[in-house]
């Protein structure tokens, strides 16, 4: 009996192994990193001083990225604006400041 003239009830228990190659299976490739022991730290050696100013240069470099972005949403707004009513047709769009000592 063949593969296609198999009932699907007996195809369904069928497992198929792959033989892996004897001499890949022994020798594992080389690591890219040589070591990682550099990088590894225990309970005892945690230096809490050096990770809250850490913490504290991300805090202000994220409230920095926040602020920024608020600042950019705010002047493309007050361009669109500013555009949509020089668009349309209106003077006197934009708001000209001139200071009292000039009158």
């Amino acid at each position: 009996m063949s593969d296609k003239e198999l009932s699907p009830s007996e195809n369904e228990g069928r497992v198929v192994s792959f033989r892996r190659d004897k001499a890949r299976a022994r020798s594992p490739d080389p690591s890219p990193v040589e070591s990682l022991a550099k990088y590894e730290h225990s309970e005892d050696q945690d230096d809490y001083c050096h990770r809250m100013i850490v913490n504290t240069a991300v805090f202000v470099f994220v409230v920095g990225l926040i602020g920024a972005a608020l600042w950019l949403a705010d002047t493309m707004a007050t361009m669109r604006k500013n555009q949509d009513c020089v668009l349309s047709g209106r003077r006197g769009c934009t708001p000209v400041e001139v200071s009292k000592d000039r009158w």
